[in-house]
Order: C-alpha cells, then sequence, then structure tokens
C-alpha cells in the first residue's frame, strides 16, 4: 500500500517538473511584405522657378510646398515610424534630376510629387494624377512639356538629362518607357489618389493619365505627379491659395496613402 503511493506521488511529480520546464510557444505572426519605410514629398518648383501664376498672384511654388508641408505633417502623425523627407521645405530651386536622386539617396518606396495646373481656358479646373507612361492625348504631352521645360533654367541641363529636349514630342515618347517596373504600383496610388478627390470632397477628377515627366523618370520606386487643380482658374487658385483648400488637399492624399498602404502590405 505504501509503496503504491510512492509510486503514484513519484509520478506525479515528475509529471509536474515536466510541465513546469516545457516552454509555452508563443503563436507566430505574420511578417508583412513590401513595408513602407519611407515616403519622398516633392514640391513641385519653387525659388526663381514660380511654375504656373494665378490671375491674383498665387505662385505655383509656394502654393505645393505649403501642400507638401501639410502632407508631410498628416503622415508622420498617422505613422510616427515611417521616414518622411521633402526635396525642398523652403521656396527654393531644386533640379529635376536632384529631386529624383532625393528619393533614390533616401531609398523611398513611394515619390509623390505636388504641382498646380495651368490652362489657356481660364475656365478648366478639376484634378488628375500622372504616372510615367506614353502620352494618349496631346493634352498630356502638353501637361508634360511645360512641366518639364524647367529643365532650361538648369546649368548644363542637356548633360544631366543625356541631351533630353523639353520642346520635343520625340523625346518625351522615348522618355516615357522608364519607371515600368513600377507602373501597377503607382497607378494604384494614383488611383486612390483621384477617388478621394472626387468621392471624399467633391472635386472634379479627370482621373489617372500617362505622361513623360522628368521628374519621375529617374526615380527608383512607384511615383506620382499630382496635379492638384488649375490655378489658372480664378476659383480654383482661391481654393488651393487657401488653407481650407491646402488642408484638403493634403487630407485627400493622406487618405489614399493609408488606403495603398494598407493593399501593399498585406
Amino acid at each position: 500500500m505504501f509503496s503504491s503511493i510512492r509510486v503514484i506521488f513519484v509520478i506525479g511529480l515528475a509529471l509536474s517538473i515536466m510541465s513546469a520546464t516545457v516552454p509555452t510557444v508563443e503563436p507566430t505572426k505574420a511578417v508583412k511584405k513590401n513595408l513602407i519605410k519611407t515616403v519622398c514629398l516633392d514640391a513641385g518648383h519653387g525659388g526663381k522657378d514660380p511654375g504656373c501664376l494665378g490671375p491674383a498672384g498665387a505662385r505655383e511654388g509656394k502654393v505645393t510646398l505649403k501642400i507638401i508641408l501639410e502632407l508631410g505633417k498628416r503622415l508622420k502623425a498617422e505613422y510616427p515610424d515611417m521616414k518622411v523627407i521633402y526635396t525642398r521645405e523652403t521656396d527654393e530651386f531644386i533640379e529635376l534630376f536632384e529631386r529624383a536622386d532625393i528619393a533614390n539617396r533616401n531609398k523611398a518606396d513611394l515619390f509623390i510629387s505636388v504641382h498646380c495646373n495651368a490652362a489657356l481656358n481660364k475656365s478648366a479646373y478639376g484634378t488628375e494624377t500622372y504616372t510615367m507612361g506614353l502620352h494618349k492625348t496631346d493634352g498630356n504631352l502638353n501637361v508634360a512639356k511645360r512641366e518639364n521645360s524647367v529643365i532650361l533654367q538648369e546649368k548644363d541641363y542637356q548633360t544631366s538629362y543625356n541631351g533630353f529636349d523639353p520642346s520635343s514630342p520625340l523625346a518625351h515618347i522615348m522618355m516615357a518607357n522608364y519607371q515600368s517596373a513600377f507602373m501597377a504600383n503607382s497607378v494604384k496610388f494614383a488611383s486612390h489618389v483621384e477617388d478621394e478627390f472626387s468621392k471624399t470632397f467633391k472635386r472634379k477628377s479627370f482621373g489617372v493619365k500617362q505622361a513623360g515627366f522628368l521628374v519621375i523618370w529617374r526615380t527608383a520606386m512607384p511615383s506620382v505627379l499630382v496635379e492638384t487643380g488649375f490655378l489658372t482658374n480664378p476659383t480654383e487658385e482661391e481654393y488651393l491659395n487657401s488653407e481650407k483648400g491646402q488642408a484638403e488637399v493634403a487630407d485627400a492624399i493622406t487618405t489614399a496613402f493609408k488606403k495603398y498602404k494598407d493593399e501593399i502590405e498585406k
């Protein structure tokens, strides 16, 4: 009787020791891929290059800078651990190739360039977001030629851009073959931007377009150029030059970024 009790006691003690020494196995968490760790924000034009001008005197380079700084604040508030870099934070002139180089040097995962549109027709209004690609229409080509003409103010631009002629349609078409590796994600983000403009803020949207822009030509990541509205339209000039308008544009791009980030990090 006594020996049976001792056997039971020994077995119980052994089991308790074994259970105490076996480590608890934590379930492994799925590691997200394609993490967006760095975003590069580019305010179009600036300094000696004012960009397009509004009827009341608003300068594209100053308007885009305010929008980009607002966008940066919102992104940092939403994602404190994400690195947000700027091609410029003051009203200064930065060469187009240097803007792309800034993004590349910092290994950015997304490049967002913000601009204001212009047209001879002062009643033209609305937004459109471009990715690198072929010019589907003369209108797309004209926008690209206008934005690219800033290189004429750069020193030795023919060497910097391999002899690129900003006035030549053929040069733009040849350049449009670049960025193909990032096209799908560029279009995905651009689509979210235009959806936010039209659905959330009820802006007229011309949708996602393609054209050859030097500023996103050499970027080694998904890249878009956002035309936030026509500064040559008096109503849109007032909107884009206001704190309300700049905040709404920044909010639209921030929300688009959230959706894009959630999609590609699954």
